[in-house]
């Protein structure tokens, strides 16, 4: 027997194009479900469609633009059917100082940081709700449980999710949906490639287990909390760094 097995599940993955957004679309789409993946990126997210075949649709999607996004949560369920699993995972990662955030950026990560995780998530939950199951995954951040100077508005934005998680899960436990958080330390994507080689070698000896994770770690995760599996695990945040933050 399949614990993992997610057949007959259709999934939405929000940042699915690249990176981690795509690590978790695969491992979802692998182990059975039907997946949706949004991004604002539309070439980049067919190709990771098409990569993946048959039980994937790429829908071009900007967070940032709540009309437009609930048009995209429309045609997502158009063409796949009801959504069982919501994978918030899309996020603006600036790294720049306390004193040299503007207002400008700091609504801009905010907006699809956080407002779009809340609002995309209550347009979801509603028929979760409805139907009683449903799973729910964000991808908050160490930088969210860390302070750090640098990059601060990400890691409020990321503290954020982490409380806007335990606030869905006590509103829909009820209602047979369970909402968790992931947080992650660094991973292995092209994010982690704009920090430079130095600061990657710096970063990478503070982790106790010696390495950065793989996408595929942590999309492993996020598939578990999917499954049928993980239906007693709710407003709970998951630590996957390495060790960097033990408790």
């Amino acid at each position: 027997m399949n614990i993992l097995d997610l057949s007959g599940r259709t999934a939405m993955v929000t940042g699915a194009a690249h990176g981690l957004g795509a690590a978790i679309a695969d491992a979802l789409h692998t182990h059975g479900a039907q997946v949706a993946l949004l991004d604002h990126d539309a070439p980049a997210n067919r190709d990771t469609a098409a990569h993946l075949g048959s039980r994937a649709v790429a829908i071009t999607a900007d967070l940032a633009d709540l009309d437009r996004l609930d048009n995209a949560c429309a045609e997502a369920v158009q063409q796949l059917g009801p959504v069982d699993i919501l994978v918030n995972n899309a996020a603006m990662a600036p790294m720049r100082g306390l004193w040299d955030i503007d207002p400008t950026e700091w609504d801009a990560v905010f907006a699809v940081n956080v407002r779009a995780a809340f609002f995309l998530t209550r347009t979801i939950a509603a028929g979760m709700r409805a139907r009683g199951f449903g799973r729910i995954v964000n991808i908050a951040s160490l930088s969210g449980q860390q302070a750090r100077p640098t990059g601060a508005h990400y890691g409020v934005s990321k503290a954020a999710l982490i409380a806007m998680t335990r606030s869905f899960a006590s509103e829909l436990a009820p209602d047979g949906v369970t909402v968790n958080a992931v947080a992650p330390g660094m991973i292995e994507t092209p994010m982690v490639h704009t920090i430079g080689t130095d600061k990657k070698a710096e970063l990478t000896a503070q982790i106790p287990v010696g390495r950065i994770a793989a996408p595929a770690e942590i999309a492993g995760l996020v598939a578990y909390l999917a499954s049928d599996a993980a239906g007693f695990i709710t407003g709970a945040t998951y630590d996957i760094n390495g060790g960097v933050l033990m408790r």
